[in-house]
């Protein structure tokens, strides 16, 4: 299983949301860079990245954070928030990310996300409250069943599904290993849980259920997680 810790960016600093509301961000560096760096001397393959301003605006906006991160760490990084057009898929590319996230775009065009993941590395990111898709920065909530988006992308050529349960994201409530579950029954595509995951009995209750792989985000900063433990223990199974 693979995990992939988190760092969020607001304001060009590492910040965590409880259930996605930027007023309850919390810093907890001023030099996002430095937490990548902590988390590549840990033993991570992985960066999840996400531009919190970006996801809001629909555009870039934490741009200089995002270089020096690559500059300064050899981690594979995925970033999502903000991404919209090709023209933005293609200058991440350039800038040296691996692989960019697709969410409110691939509830509002899902053929742009297909045509994109023909092309390029895409990542579906299915952010849900109460089962239906949240889009927007998490903002809005559509009327569609995360279920019947993760089929919409089946056959499309997508590297992976990110699910996040909303509900539990940054609350240190345990991760939705059902959800996480259903998502990757019905898409067929690699599944990563996202949202909620608290501690080391999480991350065995995700390799249980034979999970592709968690974002970590929270557990790390708060302390409640043993991320270099974590790492052997996904690497063993």
């Amino acid at each position: 299983m693979t995990i992939l810790p988190a760092i969020d960016l607001k304001d060009g600093k590492a910040v965590r949301l409880s259930k996605g509301l930027m007023e309850t961000a919390k810093i907890y560096s001023n030099e996002p860079w430095q937490v990548a760096k902590r988390f590549e001397e840990l033993g991570s393959e992985w960066l999840h990245l996400v531009d919190l301003n970006g996801a809001f605006a629909g555009e870039p906006k934490n741009l200089e954070q995002i270089k020096k991160i690559r500059e300064n760490c050899n981690l594979k990084l995925e970033l999502g928030g903000g991404i919209r057009d090709e023209e933005t898929i293609k200058m991440y590319l350039e800038l040296g990310v691996d692989r960019l996230i697709l969410g409110s775009v691939a509830v509002k065009n899902p053929q742009f996300v297909k045509d994109m993941a023909k092309k390029y590395p895409i990542v579906v990111g299915i952010d849900a409250i109460d089962g239906m898709v949240a889009v927007e920065g998490w903002a809005e909530v559509s009327d569609m069943k995360a279920t019947d988006l993760a089929k919409e992308f089946a056959d499309a050529g997508v590297e992976a599904i990110i699910c996040t349960d909303v509900g539990r994201d940054g609350m240190l409530t345990g991760v939705n290993v059902d959800f996480t579950v259903e998502i990757a029954k019905v898409s067929g595509v690699e599944t990563i849980a996202s949202g909620g995951l608290k501690d080391i009995e999480d991350i065995k209750k995700l390799i249980e259920a034979g999970c592709d792989g968690t974002i970590v985000g929270k557990a790390f900063y708060e302390g409640t997680l043993d991320l270099e433990e974590a790492f052997k223990l996904a690497k063993k199974e």
